[in-house]
């Protein structure tokens, strides 16, 4: 009974020939991708890992190649550009060298995500692409990412570049020990060096190749660990620190708690606006409607006088009542965007207003509020101080950030300060982490810079 059982269970699971399970195509385990011997799991992994080792390999070899000549470069050119700052040829370079910078570091994190699943994600302070050169280099040389990045040069030139290269080495180097073993000592200068082994004879051939087959069983084991080294060696030297994250905490604490404000004040606007303008005339309304019902009887005529009154009034009223929504949301806005809410706006204003609009679609409802806001404070500010008798507004969506510059022949010296305008819409965009940017030097013109980072729907 159990020789039966053992036969039957046997032939279930296929025939042994030549040392080859082959399992039968009827059985329940045939159907099945995880059934099977566990020699077949086994040598589908094995194949697995060495494409993986082979691959790690040659990502690694060229990662190596090519890192560390365009990090020497990147180091080099950096220091050389912003030594020459004081000679007044960085302030032009300096932006270029850094931003070239960016870009490598950026395509390295693009590297670490998509061939070691490290994702690093940049931290940079952005800066108005319309900025002056000046503006612009110190903008960037305050960033920390600037300076995280240079730093991480000379680490990736060094310690990256062994760690990308370790495992190509691991595994080539032993092909070398394989062939002086085979018979390639016997060409080779007496004594030849192979990692530790000084090779001239046959048996120091065959320790040759011991050594070789040892590398290759750590490269099994080692490789991956060591290119996973190299990247989170990245991720270390370009992640920001926890004081660059504490310091993100403190100014989106201080933006939140400015736009908590602003909407407390622009509630206690509605509220005043309301009581002292629309109710006050609906109040007057109700009592002359009193006065009419007495009236109608009495003196006809009097009271047609103050049905017209009335009438008058509640046109009044309905105006009030629209110019205060206007004021907390446009219609325009809301119906066609903020692009033709920014023409429609510049229609309104006394100043002859060019307004170039590349939009090509519409960011959340919140972030054109801020942006129309923002504009509708500079154009005021610019037809009452600036003495401009020409304005030009562009308005576009580049690299993630709707920008707006709006620029005046006017007399010039506007600054952001305690008690200017810009100081309140600098605060408005810092909500969403906007910046804004001027250059205003003396006898004009005037442009100011705006950028929201959003995306376009």
């Amino acid at each position: 009974m159990t020789t039966e059982r053992m036969t039957t269970e046997r032939m279930s699971t296929g025939h042994t020939s030549g040392g080859t399970t082959t399992p039968d195509p009827t059985s329940a385990e045939a159907g099945n991708p995880e059934a099977g011997s566990g020699g077949t799991k086994r040598g589908g992994g094995r194949e697995r890992h060495t494409k993986g080792l082979l691959k790690g390999a040659l990502r690694g070899l060229g990662l190596a190649l090519v890192s560390l000549p365009l990090s020497v470069l990147a180091f080099a050119l950096t220091l050389v550009s912003i030594a020459l700052i004081p000679a007044g040829v960085g302030i032009v370079t300096t932006p270029y060298v850094l931003n070239g910078a960016r870009t490598y570091a950026n395509w390295r994190r693009v590297l670490a995500a998509e061939w070691g699943g490290v994702r690093i994600p940049p931290a940079y302070r952005p800066v108005p692409k319309d900025a002056d050169p000046w503006a612009r280099t110190f903008g960037m040389l305050r960033d920390p990412a600037t300076w995280r990045e240079l730093l991480w040069l000379p680490v990736d030139m060094t310690a990256g570049f062994v760690t990308a290269l370790l495992p190509a080495v691991l595994l080539l180097y032993p092909l070398e020990g394989f062939a002086l073993a085979a018979g390639l000592w016997r060409v080779m200068p007496d004594p030849y060096w192979y990692g530790f082994v000084p090779v001239g004879d046959r048996t120091s051939a065959l320790g040759a190749g011991a050594l070789a087959l040892g590398l290759l069983f750590s490269a099994h084991f080692l490789s991956p660990s060591v290119l996973a080294a190299h990247y989170r060696l990245t991720r270390a030297a370009l992640s920001p620190s926890q004081g660059e994250l504490e310091e993100r905490v403190r100014v989106l604490t201080e933006t939140r708690r400015d736009a908590v404000d602003t909407s407390a004040a622009e509630l206690r606007r509605i509220e005043r606006d309301l009581h002292d303008g629309a109710q006050a005339r609906l109040v007057a309304m109700g009592m002359d409607l009193g006065t009419i019902e007495t009236l109608l009887d009495k003196d006809p005529q009097k009271a047609r006088q103050l049905i017209a009154q009335t009438r008058k009034s509640s046109v009044e009223a309905l105006s009030e009542l629209r110019e205060l929504v206007r004021g907390i949301h446009p219609p325009v806005l809301a119906e066609r965007g903020l692009g033709d809410a920014v023409r429609a706006l510049a229609l309104r204003l006394p100043v002859a207003t060019e307004v170039n609009v590349d939009l090509p679609g519409r960011a959340e409802a919140p972030v054109e509020s801020a942006a129309y806001f923002a504009v509708s404070e500079v154009l005021t500010n610019a037809v009452k101080h600036a003495e401009a008798d020409r304005i030009w507004v562009d308005l576009h969506h580049t690299e993630g950030h709707v920008r707006v510059s709006v620029t005046d022949n006017g007399k010039g010296g506007a600054a952001i300060g305690a008690g200017s305008g810009l100081a309140g819409v600098e605060r408005r965009l810092g909500t969403f982490d906007g910046v804004l940017a001027v250059s205003s030097p003396a006898g004009g013109p005037t442009m100011v810079t705006m950028e929201i980072p959003c995306a376009l729907s």
